[in-house]
């Protein structure tokens, strides 16, 4: 008989049984704001961590779209959120794989999740499934986690000598300086610091889509910032509340003379794709540039002017007119600066699939560096980072943040996304298969428009597989057909499986000549 997904009674909260999953952030979002002057950190949304949530035990659906379980064979897949979860269904459904709705069911093949919840890690079944999202990638993917991982790793090089590890570049040279207003001694030596005139950007720790940041101009707009949080605290102490650390935000240098494209601010999202963590096998793709609707004017109040992503640039009144022109193709880009800066600014041809690569490509390996010593690690986990990169008037490339971003809502997205994450999938699933086989991971057949950023072989493991990784048999057996059922394909799906492994799903543009230097081999990176 098969299993109908009941429909759950409002309010309802499901048991929970164990947890992988790191806490939830303490912030919640602050509301919404176009102004920069905005400094309000108490009134805050409470679903603006959108990564975690402590349950989701099944997709909520009207009770008339909830459809039966499927009755063939599997393999199966979940699916939940609106992160890209779209385009890995059409993927899915192309190998013949079926779609179950219940995030409860433990015999999927592939999860791909846009919230986090425990009960996810806890039915997570090492060596047998795919999961989508590393669960405690926050220490990449929140401002603090980043911020922490660097300093730490700065600290580090200064102790054994920079000289030895000249790959690794100092922070300053690619991350504005920061400070964590949740810690007192970072919060005094900020405002300290705060006496002239200068501009600063606070951000929420978690949030994206540029909820809750806000500008800080002048002295004036500060001193308003440690007033507020200082009564904040004198509030709670008078209440005889146990003391409690304000919400958890960085401040960073605002880097207020940005190279502009035909006026406008803009900045690059690029992708780290961690195919595998058991052993780590990571890729970079090219994404695309963000540009703001309107000239750049670092005087401004309005926020659409200094931030570039879609969520915020909608906010304009200008947006449903140059929607389309908000985002360009990295081709696009580097004819541009081929045309406008190259003999101007001494720069070499095809600065951006180069030079500016070749930098990105630093900038990621360096940070995932930092954190992967932190990072949970079990075969089948994998994760699709977003990296944000501005570029100064001096051709000095800055690193913004990391974060998950998948999102569709223009023509350039829609030509760009789905190329990124169908043949994502494909190598996760190659990589996947062949450890599966205790194959070489090396090399790939599925790659195309990803570049090796790094891989973690034998030499990098002490020549041998540290215990803590050995998890016995691991037989992928979810990625196949489950005896006794049958399939209502006419092929098996995980027939189809093996023989769609190096196809995608679109047509896959072909990578622009230039960019081929790019990096080809991790020795190529970690020897520079």
């Amino acid at each position: 008989m098969a299993f109908v997904p009941t429909k759950r009674k409002k309010n309802t909260k499901s048991t929970m049984r164990g947890s992988n999953q790191q806490p939830a952030g303490s912030l919640s979002a602050d509301r919404d704001t176009s102004t920069s002057s905005e400094v309000e950190i108490d009134k805050a949304k409470p679903n603006e961590n959108r990564t975690e949530r402590k349950a989701c035990p099944q997709e909520k659906r009207p009770e008339e779209e909830i459809p039966k379980a499927p009755m063939g064979s599997g393999p199966y897949f979940y699916i939940s959120g609106s992160n890209g979860a779209g385009l890995v269904s059409i993927y899915c459904q192309s190998r013949g794989w079926q779609r179950i709705y219940d995030n409860r069911r433990e015999d999927y093949a592939l999860k791909w999740c846009e919230i986090k919840c425990r009960e996810t890690y806890y039915h997570f079944k090492e060596g047998e499934q795919l999961l989508y999202q590393i669960p405690n990638n926050r220490v990449l993917t929140s401002k603090i986690g980043l911020l922490c991982c660097l300093r730490e790793q700065e600290r580090v090089m200064k102790k054994i000598s920079r000289s030895s590890n000249s790959k690794l570049l100092k922070m300053e040279e690619f991350f504005p300086e920061s400070f964590r207003l949740d810690l007192k001694d970072e919060r005094n030596a900020f405002f300290e610091l705060c006496k002239e005139e200068e501009i600063w950007i606070c951000k929420p720790n978690c949030s994206n889509q540029g909820r809750g940041i806000f500008l800080l101009k002048n002295p004036a707009s500060v001193n308003t910032l440690q007033a507020k949080l200082h009564s904040t605290e004198e509030h709670l102490l008078n209440k005889g509340v146990p003391y409690k650390a304000p919400k958890a935000r960085i401040v960073q240098r605002y880097i207020q003379q940005p190279l502009l494209l035909e006026g406008k601010k803009f900045d690059v999202r690029s992708y780290l794709l961690i195919a595998c963590t058991v052993p780590y096998v990571l890729f970079f793709a090219q994404g695309y540039v963000r540009l703001t609707c309107v000239n750049y004017d670092a005087a401004s109040d309005d926020l659409t002017v200094h931030l570039t992503n879609q969520y915020m640039q909608k906010k304009n009144s200008l947006y449903s007119q140059l929607k389309d022109e908000t985002v360009w193709r990295m081709e696009h880009f580097n004819s541009y600066v081929n045309e406008k800066f190259r003999k101007t600014n001494g720069l070499p041809k095809d600065w951006v699939f180069t030079v500016f690569t070749k930098r990105m490509q630093q900038i990621m390996l360096q940070c995932f560096l930092a954190a992967k010593h932190k990072l949970d690690r079990k075969l089948g986990y994998f994760d699709l980072i977003g990296c944000d990169f501005l570029i100064d008037e001096n051709f000095k490339v800055w690193l913004l943040e990391m974060n998950p971003a998948l999102h569709t809502n223009c023509q350039v997205l829609r030509d760009i996304i789905p190329t990124i994450v169908y043949e994502s999938l494909d190598l996760v699933l190659e990589v996947f298969k062949k450890r599966l086989k205790g194959q070489r991971v090396l090399p790939f057949k599925t790659l195309c428009r990803f570049v090796l950023l790094y891989h973690e072989d034998a030499a990098d493991l002490g020549q041998k597989q540290p215990s803590k990784f050995q998890t016995g048999p691991c037989t992928g057996r979810f990625l196949k057909p489950q005896t006794g059922k049958t399939s209502p394909f006419g092929q098996s799906p995980a027939k189809r499986l093996e023989t769609c492994s190096s196809s995608t799903i679109v047509e896959k543009p072909s990578e622009p000549p230039q960019s081929k230097k790019a990096f080809t081999r991790s020795e190529d990176i970690t020897s520079k």
